[in-house]
């Protein structure tokens, strides 16, 4: 099996770099991309550990980019350096991400509840916080009795505690990853709310400004989205990546490392044209 999307605690993952790389060893796991949120910080600890256990590692990143409808996440798959560009997008990202945190923060202060950063940030476990540690300190504080309830009614969009994350421009993103000597691949091409009668032009013009790959096989889609996805990246001349968008199980219960859509296994003959680039 291989894995090309998974975060740890350098982001907002369960498991340390390390252990994660050990999970994945331990499910079969033969090739596996770590591919934090807005930070490259868990990759050296990842890839010792992985020439460790014999698996071949792929250092990535996701980053959040600017669009106008639902959430658009770009990896960065098979970091050779992290380049200038790439760095000052980083620690812009980081910068928005803290700020949004803060005010997260002024809004669970304003509704009653006794809370700081630095409490969060204790109990996380993570210098880079976002919205499931927020769940999971609810939760342990019992102003919610679930992670989910805690999305539901506070944290996801057009609730009273979600707060806009600012995104890095994509055409500058995509650059980036290319200068660091990495593959730019649209992650969950759904997130961004086109419908499949209206995506195509979309990713026509995506492919002309330089993302080369679709995450075309992910949990968070329907196994008949999937298929839809692979054509559309055959037909338009994406490489097609697969992964298990895997946090930890604490996180998604339903998400397995190695697996994707359907709970299917990812197979390296998914990502073939892929893989042989890296």
């Amino acid at each position: 099996m291989i894995d090309l999307h998974t975060h740890s605690n350098a982001s907002d993952g369960i498991f340390t770099p390390a252990d994660l790389v050990k999970h994945a060893a331990s499910h079969n796991v033969k090739i596996l991309a770590l591919t934090d949120h807005d930070t490259v910080d868990g990759l050296a600890e990842a890839e010792k550990q992985s020439k460790i256990e014999g698996i071949s590692f792929v250092p990535g990143v996701e980053l959040n980019i600017e669009w106008p409808t639902g959430e658009f996440h770009l990896l960065g798959l098979g970091l050779k350096t992290i380049s200038p560009d790439l760095a000052e997008i980083l620690k812009n990202l980081q910068e928005g991400r803290d700020g949004r945190n803060r005010e997260i923060i002024a809004r669970m202060q304003a509704a009653g509840y006794d809370v700081s950063i630095e409490e969060i940030l204790k109990m996380s476990g993570t210098k880079c916080l976002g919205r499931p540690h927020f769940a999971a300190y609810m939760v342990e504080k019992k102003i919610v009795k679930t992670r989910q309830q805690a999305f539901d009614k506070y944290l996801a969009k057009n609730a009273p505690w979600y707060v806009d994350r600012q995104g890095a421009d994509l055409d500058d993103a995509i650059r980036a990853i290319k200068a660091s000597g990495a593959i730019p691949v649209m992650a969950h091409p759904l997130s961004i709310y086109v419908s499949f009668g209206k995506i195509r032009p979309v990713l026509e013009d995506l492919k002309a400004r330089g993302i080369m790959g679709l995450e075309a096989y992910h949990p968070g889609a329907r196994v008949g989205e999937c298929k839809r996805l692979v054509e559309l990246a055959n037909d338009l001349g994406f490489l097609v990546t697969a992964g298990s968008d895997y946090h930890g199980e604490a996180v998604r219960a339903d998400r397995k490392i190695g697996h994707t859509c359907g709970g299917f296994k990812i197979e390296e003959k998914m990502c073939e044209r892929f893989l042989s680039l890296l």
